[in-house]
């Protein structure tokens, strides 16, 4: 939003485009959100369906939009996220093409941070540079900004976007970005035998040239040798330029990083300290959410009773407080679960654990024929399989990037905590081991282990029968540790839950809506023969006598007749046709589920204000009389939604970037079947 000082002298305001870029790592997002604030939306870069992170900023009667690239090392993309900020800055027909480029130099990092920054000032792009992380410097190492800036020829200023410091001196400099001097003349590496004079044309020679293209080996190692002595000129001169304008180099920050590194990627304690802090993560996951999870029953509890006494009993009350109410509470319960575990994954990222968690696991995924970039995807995928899967453009084997997209949905995301959650709570007692942590924490943790195992030995079958003669390597740069930045994790954690609300509450509407129509009606004059039925019925109990009409009715109705249609195929994993129900309409998403079983097990009893676990718990099989929920079933669902691929945007996404529609039918019928197979052999074992 325009500050309203400003707005009234729109006419007079100046669009500029910003394109933000460092290295990974370098503190790029908490400034972007530094800058921006609240004003910021996500879209797509063109042509493409990886994220486009945008925001705006005023300053000096100027409107900035600030574009915020993928991470790179250098202008030399292998990566589709690479590509992407590639083209940004070499392509004047982008629409993202920016009017000057911000470029974020991590100061712990300097030498590293300079290459790609010496690439970004030959393309002739007006640069300034934010040197990032002075805070982390300790006291015997000084930069000197004066200098350095002289040298490259551009304004340069120290932040620590964490802290917010520097960032007005940044705005008020932003004007005066200009094209800085070269480290490089081509001369010197002798490009005009491709008829190239300048380096833009040299960068974009290289990116449409891969090695497979040259006819000789000659004219390949000739091509090989310009790019190696690009890179030794360019750090020849980057050396020049540290020692000249760098005292000392940082060493604090890095010593810490690298004693505690000797403990944390240990090839044993390292396991060992992941292992203690997820199962930290989800013991807290369980205990923290029980106050505000209650409270959130008790509003909607409270928001059916005013309905009830507003309206009265009738149609438009059912609808709105067993089909709407019903539904939505069914999941925002889980919100404060889901938050949590948002919380802790986004603070294990920022201090950069996660990283570790990468190295530690690439000892294991090469076994598998996976690498460790493989893992960050799937422990994204604890949040969310779509994002997770887009995310596999920075493994640059193909093969490995397949079987990675494949295996994800193996991963339990936050759709499936509800369902666990809900779950969990009926067949796992709220017991504690050795009086410290719950079994309902441990049990947790076992289906997020066994979801990661069962994606290892998946992809290591896949890794057999995909053949390919591609090489596959994994290097990545550890960054140091550091306190994590509250206010970009709790803008990220709103962002994911906005997003889970809106997508998840979306589809439960539609979904609760329909459903409590199919539940509450019937072909034909059914529902008229079971009310003279109970008309008739000596009942002492009147009581039962609603409850017994009530279950008799949903069996009658359309939803009942669907869910006794494929009772026959799930009677063996110890089902009934209610359970049925929610297993269709989970097909669009998992936590469907839960809306749905608050749907059908609250249609024609407005008046019952027990908790959806108390329904359910409740429940009796007609036939013997036992609980239609008891231990087997439990586990035998548990299992059905760890493995089942029940997430249409999931498919829709593996879809888009495998570009064939054979991988997503192949994953939904595997996956299908290893659920299936897998809750049969639980019923059966634990019945």
């Amino acid at each position: 939003m325009i500050n309203p000082k400003i707005d009234s002298y729109s006419k007079t305001i100046q669009n500029k485009k910003i394109a933000l870029i460092g290295n990974p790592n370098c503190g790029k997002s908490t400034l972007f959100n530094a800058l921006t604030g609240l004003n910021q939306k996500t879209g797509n870069f063109s042509g493409v369906t990886v994220d486009k992170h945008q925001g705006t900023f005023v300053h000096q009667t100027i409107q900035y939009t600030l574009i915020d690239l993928p991470g790179t090392y250098s202008l030399n993309p292998k990566s589709l996220d690479e590509k992407i900020a590639f083209d940004v800055l070499t392509n004047p027909l982008n629409e993202d093409h920016p009017d000057l480029v911000l470029f974020v130099a991590d100061a712990l990092n300097l030498k590293r941070s300079l290459y790609l920054l010496s690439q970004i000032i030959d393309l002739k792009i007006p640069v300034i540079v934010a040197l990032n992380m002075i805070d982390l410097l300790d006291d015997k190492t000084n930069i000197n900004f004066i200098k350095l800036s002289n040298l490259l020829g551009v304004f340069v200023t120290g932040i620590s976007s964490i802290d917010k410091k520097g960032i007005d001196v940044l705005k008020d400099n932003l004007a005066n970005a200009r094209s800085g001097k070269s480290l490089l003349h081509l001369n010197d590496l002798n490009t005009n035998q491709y008829g190239i004079n300048n380096y833009l044309d040299w960068v974009k020679f290289q990116n449409k040239n891969s090695v497979e293209k040259f006819e000789t080996k000659e004219e390949l190692n000739n091509y090989r040798n310009i790019q190696t002595k690009e890179i030794l000129i360019r750090y020849d001169k980057i050396n020049t330029l540290i020692s000249e304008c760098l005292i000392n180099n940082p060493q604090a920050a890095l010593n810490f990083t690298s004693k505690a590194d000797n403990v944390l990627t240990h090839p044993i304690w390292g396991y060992v300290i992941f292992s203690l802090i997820m199962l930290l993560v989800f013991q807290s996951v369980f205990s923290l959410s029980t106050y505000p999870m209650d409270a959130i029953e008790w509003i909607f509890a409270e928001l059916g009773k005013l309905i009830l006494v507003k309206l009265g009993t009738g149609f438009w009350t059912d609808l709105l407080v067993n089909g709407l109410i019903a539904g939505l509470s069914g999941i925002l319960v889980f919100v404060p679960q889901i938050a949590l575990l948002f919380l802790f994954i986004s603070i294990l990222e920022d201090t950069g654990y996660m990283a570790r968690v990468s190295l530690l696991s690439d000892r294991i995924l090469r076994i598998f024929g996976l690498n460790g970039k493989s893992v960050i995807s799937l422990i994204s995928g604890m949040a969310c399989a779509v994002p997770a899967i887009m995310g596999t453009r920075t493994i640059k084997n193909q093969k490995e990037r397949l079987i990675t997209i494949l295996i994800t949905p193996l991963m339990s995301c936050s759709a499936r905590l509800p369902v666990f959650a809900l779950l969990i709570s009926i067949a796992i007692p709220a017991q504690y081991f050795m009086g410290i942590i719950s079994y309902q924490a441990l049990t947790l943790l076992i289906l997020y282990l066994l979801g990661f195992i069962m994606a290892l030995l998946v992809a290591f079958i896949l890794s057999k029968i995909i053949k390919t003669e591609e090489s596959s390597s994994f290097m990545m740069e550890l960054p140091i540790y550091r306190k994590p930045r509250l206010n970009t994790i709790g803008l990220l954690i709103l962002e994911k839950l906005k997003v889970f609300i809106k997508e998840a509450g979306k589809v439960i509407l539609i979904i609760s809506l329909v459903l409590w129509f199919l539940s509450s009606f019937a072909p034909g004059n059914r529902f008229e023969e079971i009310d003279k039925k109970y008309q008739s019925a000596s009942l002492a109990d009147l009581t039962d006598k609603e409850t017994l009409k009530a279950s008799e009715k949903l069996e009658a109705s359309y939803a009942g007749i669907l869910g006794k249609s494929i009772e026959p195929l799930i009677k063996p994993l110890g089902y009934d046709w209610k359970i049925g129900i929610a297993l269709i309409t989970s097909l669009a998403a998992r936590e469907v589920f839960v809306g749905t079983m608050a749907t059908i097990y609250s249609v024609g009893d407005t008046e019952n204000t027990d908790t959806l676990r108390e329904k359910i718990m409740k429940e009796r099989n007609p036939e013997s009389g036992k609980p239609v929920f008891n231990g087997a079933t439990g586990i035998s669902l548990i299992l059905f939604y760890l493995f089942a691929m029940q997430c249409m945007s999931t498919m829709a996404v593996v879809y888009k970037e495998t570009q064939s529609i054979k991988w997503p039918v192949i994953q939904f019928l595997f996956l299908s079947g290893l659920a299936y197979f897998s809750a049969l052999l639980a019923f059966n074992l634990f019945q």
